[in-house]
């Protein structure tokens, strides 16, 4: 028996599939990387069973310097109408709201940038994926934008005090993180030489530092979700529709000062320490792109 196909989309060189690759692959699914990036065309429908759209530093509206950025929309339109087991990462999470009338905005609070925490949302408890994973995982943080508003009837499933969307389900079978999951220390650091003149603010070698340090406690929760993920593509029939409260009404799991402490007593217990280290600064600055 042949092993589930997924299209890993590349938007962006800089955002390469990178070690979630490994981990679909790992978990038994045959991965193709679609090259949109170097002018690959968009997968045909009904070649595949499960999509992958990756991050990038252009907009999620930015089509008139990226024009397939309007094909993904309509792509990511199709797979979710067809139910095709679908995760969208970053810029791919934006263009997954912009394409069922969410709304993307340059984020008012500023840029996430490097290793830091989310929190999950009451509703990520019975979700196929979020339900088993931690109540503040460790993620990777690299983008300017957020989606403002979710697209209507979408789940919410995590938050951080900085961008309320974290992660959201639309549809049956469709998942966004705004974060990254994908990256390796390379790449971070690629990220922060690229991205140096943007973040005056923010000492880019400690971020560095930070996020090669988090990198193996990032992987052992998204593996994990990864393995999930492909266990959704391996038998979509066994994933019941979404159950959660309306975006309007979904209450977080706790309120902001509430998930600091959180953050906290959670990384400090794994960690075998009372407190995380010293939060990094927040930057105002905003580029063009995510």
């Amino acid at each position: 028996m042949d092993a589930p196909r997924v299209v890993m989309v590349e938007l962006d060189h800089s955002d390469p599939p990178g070690r979630l690759r490994d981990w679909l692959v790992a978990a038994g699914l045959e991965v193709v990387v679609c090259d949109v990036a170097g002018g690959e065309s968009l997968p045909a429908p009904g070649g595949y069973a499960g999509l992958v759209v990756l991050g990038g530093k252009m907009g999620a509206g930015d089509d008139a310097e990226y024009p397939f950025l309007a094909d993904v929309r309509q792509l990511l339109r199709d797979v979710v109408r067809d139910e095709v087991p679908t995760l969208a990462i970053c810029l791919g999470a934006q263009l997954l709201a912009a394409a069922h009338g969410g709304r993307v905005v340059v984020n008012p609070e500023g840029p996430e940038i490097g290793a830091q925490l989310v929190a999950k949302r009451a509703a990520a408890a019975t979700d196929p994926l979020f339900g088993a994973m931690p109540i503040t995982p460790d993620v990777m943080q690299w983008h300017y934008d957020t989606v403002a508003s979710l697209p209507p009837g979408a789940i919410h499933l995590a938050s951080s005090p900085v961008c309320e969307n974290q992660a959201f389900r639309v549809g049956r079978l469709a998942w966004a993180v705004q974060f990254h999951i994908e990256t390796t220390p390379e790449m971070v650091a690629e990220w922060a030489r690229a991205d140096a003149p943007n973040l005056p603010e923010l000492d880019l070698d400690l971020v560095v530092s930070r996020a090669a340090a988090a990198h193996d406690d990032i992987a052992e929760v998204w593996a994990p979700f990864a393995q999930a993920f492909a266990a959704v593509v391996g038998d979509p029939s066994a994933v019941a529709p979404p159950r959660g409260v309306a975006t309007a009404t979904a209450a977080p799991v706790t309120d902001p000062a509430a998930i600091r402490a959180a953050l906290a007593a959670e990384a400090g217990a794994a960690r075998g320490t009372d407190a995380l280290p010293s939060p990094l600064p927040m930057p105002t600055r905003r580029p063009p792109g995510d």
